[in-house]
């Protein structure tokens, strides 16, 4: 009895080793949620007297994601967050800007102080656990990259004058007061390595200043792909360590997000009211120095994802090697069509619509390509079946575009025609 069971798991053992791999699926989808601060906002909630419980679309955007990851049965085999996950933040100037001698100039706030803590605490920080956790719990790997309302304080480096006149100029020339940002500390309680996100998950290979920078690795597509998550305006320290973890992976498809990188038109320029890099230059670097003295000089770095700066755009350069790296904006937090429904553009109602973007990757053929799509989980379609798209959102965003125009930027096919040249061709 003893033998004739281990012959049935010795033949057993031959077939199963025998079997054929199952093969690839050429076909993924990476996700890119792109600031949901509106959504999160503790004020833009029906006790608030907002409207709607902007919330319920935050959830909603995270169900809908959770529900189309490759282990629910759907194509979705990353997720990035491009950051601003949550809204509100604290006045005042953190430790270590203190310590190195960057102090307050005045500054005020809608809020008292009391409110806005407890409503982070009490209120944007639980819901923003309660949507990761929804992601969080089908396995997928992803990535959170922080945006300016993540940081835990914000200060005024740069006041607006007091005279009417010299304010209407600087409103003209779009040169607003400068705003900086400091303290990792509340992201990193809810985003770091020790958290349950992230803790033993063998994806999620090496972090930077507690966890507003990471890396980490998936598969795809038959591929094996590095991801960064970083920082706003990355400084130089960021830069080295993530050189390291490239020297480490050497020829892997290399993604980057941050939070600002790109502005509406395609320009490397950060906004004029939050340039991290022209007032604190020994902390952060511009878009344009993260090109020229990081993406451009590493092949593997074939993207780059951003948000922050509202609405769309996409910009390819070549690096240093001769080779495409295709950068991109998405932003739809200014979209309100879901509070109020027959209003104008308006900030005081946006929420952002349960816009996002999906990047649909196939790896199939002699040339890869991505179908670029913008989905919303509030409407149910995407934007090129939505009814009067740039009717609704256009003149906000893209007001130098045309209706055809903005649409097309947010529903389109990039070739990837020199993937296969520098990555090889996919496992089976």
């Amino acid at each position: 009895m003893i033998n004739f069971h281990k012959g049935i798991l010795l033949s057993v053992f031959i077939l199963s080793s025998c079997a054929p791999a199952p093969e690839v699926d050429p076909q993924f989808t990476i996700a890119v949620i792109s600031d949901t601060q509106n959504y999160v906002d503790f004020s833009r909630q029906k006790n608030q007297g907002f409207p709607i419980d902007a919330a319920d679309l935050f959830i909603e955007q995270m169900e809908y994601l959770a529900a189309n990851t490759q282990a629910r049965g759907g194509k979705i085999a990353f997720a990035t967050s491009v950051g601003d996950v949550w809204q509100n933040y604290k006045i005042g100037v953190d430790d270590e800007h203190f310590d190195r001698g960057l102090r307050m100039l005045p500054r005020t706030q809608a809020w008292p102080a009391s409110v806005v803590n407890a409503g982070v605490s009490d209120f944007e920080l639980p819901l923003t656990r309660r949507g990761y956790d929804l992601l969080a719990g089908t396995g997928v790997p992803f990535s959170v990259a922080p945006g300016n309302h993540d940081y835990e304080k914000w200060w005024t480096v740069n006041p607006e004058p007091a005279d009417l006149a010299a304010k209407a100029n600087l409103i003209a020339e779009k040169t607003r007061p400068n705003t900086h940002v400091g303290g990792y500390g509340t992201f990193n309680g809810v985003f770091g390595p020790d958290s349950t996100y992230f803790k033993d998950k063998n994806w999620y290979i090496s972090s930077f200043n507690g966890g507003v920078n990471s890396a980490q690795i998936f598969d795809a597509g038959g591929y094996s792909f590095l991801h960064f998550g970083f920082e706003m305006q990355a400084g130089d320290d960021v830069l080295a360590w993530a050189q390291s973890v490239i020297d480490q992976h050497p020829g892997f498809p290399t993604i980057m997000s941050t939070h600002d990188y790109l502005n509406p038109r395609g320009e490397r320029l950060a906004a004029a009211s939050m340039d991290l890099a022209k007032y604190d230059p020994l902390g952060h670097n511009s878009a344009e120095d993260i090109w020229n003295d990081f993406i451009k000089k590493n092949d593997q770095i074939f993207m780059i994802l951003s948000g922050h700066q509202i609405g769309q755009a996409t910009r390819i350069d070549k690096n240093e090697a001769g080779n495409d790296v295709y950068q991109l904006l998405s932003d739809y937090q200014g979209r309100g069509k879901a509070a109020n429904p027959t209003s104008t553009p308006a900030r005081q109602y946006a929420t952002g619509d349960g816009w996002l973007r999906l990047m649909e990757f196939y790896m199939g053929g002699e040339v890869p390509s991505i179908k670029v799509r913008t989905y919303s989980t509030y409407y149910k379609a995407y934007s090129n079946e939505h009814t009067d798209y740039g009717a609704s959102y256009r003149e906000m965003e893209q007001p130098d575009m045309t209706d055809a125009e903005f649409n097309e930027a947010d529903d389109f096919i990039i070739t990837l025609g020199d993937f296969k040249t520098r990555f090889g061709d996919p496992k089976q």
